[in-house]
């Protein structure tokens, strides 16, 4: 069991090319970590520093007490699973698994044990003897994190493990690690940009951007209360709205206005801003299951022109035109339907985030 830690870490590449940027964040022991974020975003460059394959350029990497920048891979007790799975295909299940325990000249009484246990855990012992190339993607992925977990790693590191799988494949593989994980108690950091596999299986979420921490929080923390508008963006499907507007303050009341809307904030809100003295220009973000859609004026609601109605079975989207140009969409009954061009009347209900339209930050946490 392993407590990882990196302190101010940057990896600078040839060019001085930034890929990780100043990235401090705590893994705590036995954790499930998830790495979030798009292409490019430094998430993969972090996991190899992390399992020694590429140096830190600046900052500390440590596992407990113990410092391991300068400790080789093979030093660190780290394993890793890929995407690609990296097998041998003209092996066969057994002989993959074991490859990492006869590279470090272990028995062949011990081997087998150790082999056998970890196709049992997965429940691939009938896969054996099997060639590698025979077998479906599940059954290599599985055959990838078998040879991964039969040293018994102090950390084990997943770089976006299912993300080729089938969709069907992927949920039930999700479940599988998450399971996985719950048995063994090893701290796992997993790679993935898909926000729905990180939401799902992880207990804690350090979303990345352009090699920068953006924020660290369970699953509700980053969907609720995003830091930034790349994270309120970023994590939800369909994802949150935007609109440019501006701040007004009457009789000590706030207000977000835009020429679409005119909308009061709530006590909790207005007192988040009491102390704000930056830009009024701001950006409001609303998920779209926050919002309400009525046929017919209601107190504090506002027109909006239906652009395109899609029933998608357990729910309905429905996207609006705002008076601003802005394109919202919102989820509705199953049962909803309003054609093209019908006026329709909008509702914001809380929570409802306000960004600073230059720095992205959320002013309301």
């Amino acid at each position: 069991m392993t407590v990882l830690t990196l302190k101010n870490v940057w990896k600078i590449y040839e060019g001085n090319v930034i890929g990780v940027e100043d990235l401090s964040i705590r893994v705590e022991d036995g954790e499930l970590f998830a790495l979030l974020g798009p292409s490019g975003c430094g998430k993969s460059s972090t996991l190899r520093m992390i399992a020694g394959l590429e140096k830190i350029s600046k900052g500390e990497l440590w596992f407990d007490d113990v410092l391991v920048n300068d400790l080789e891979p093979r030093e660190r007790n780290v394993a890793m699973v890929f995407e690609n799975y990296a097998l041998y295909p003209y092996l066969s299940v057994y002989e993959n698994i074991a490859f990492p325990l006869r590279l470090r000249g272990m028995s062949q009484v011990e081997i087998d044990r150790k082999v056998r246990w970890a196709a049992e855990f997965l429940g691939i012992t009938d896969l054996l003897p099997m060639r590698v190339r025979g077998l479906s993607g599940g059954q290599m992925q599985a055959v990838g994190i078998g040879r991964a977990i039969v040293r018994q790693p102090a950390v084990l590191l997943m770089d976006e493990p299912i993300s080729h799988l089938e969709a069907r494949q992927r949920a039930r593989m999700r479940e599988e690690l998450v399971d996985l994980h719950s048995q063994l108690g090893t701290t796992t950091i997993y790679v993935t940009h898909d926000q729905v596999e990180a939401m799902a299986m992880a207990h804690r979420i350090a979303v990345m951007n352009l090699g920068k921490l953006q924020q660290v929080g369970t699953p509700k923390e980053v969907y609720n209360q995003p830091h930034t508008k790349f994270v309120g963006g970023f994590i939800g499907e369909p994802p949150m709205n935007f609109a440019n507007c501006e701040l007004s303050s009457e009789n000590g009341e706030f207000y977000v206005v835009s020429p679409s809307f005119k909308v009061k904030l709530s006590p909790q809100a207005a007192a988040k801003l009491e102390n704000y003295h930056g830009d009024a220009q701001v950006q409001l973000g609303i998920r779209p299951e926050n919002i309400s859609v009525s046929m017919t004026p209601t107190e504090s609601s506002f027109a909006a022109k239906v652009y395109v109605t899609e029933p998608q079975g357990d729910r309905t989207l429905l996207s609006v035109l705002l008076d601003s140009n802005e394109l919202f969409l919102i989820e509705v009954a199953p049962d909803f339907f309003a054609p093209p061009d019908e006026t329709v009347y909008l509702k914001f209900n809380e929570p409802i985030h306000l960004f600073d339209r230059v720095e992205e930050v959320n002013l309301l946490y």
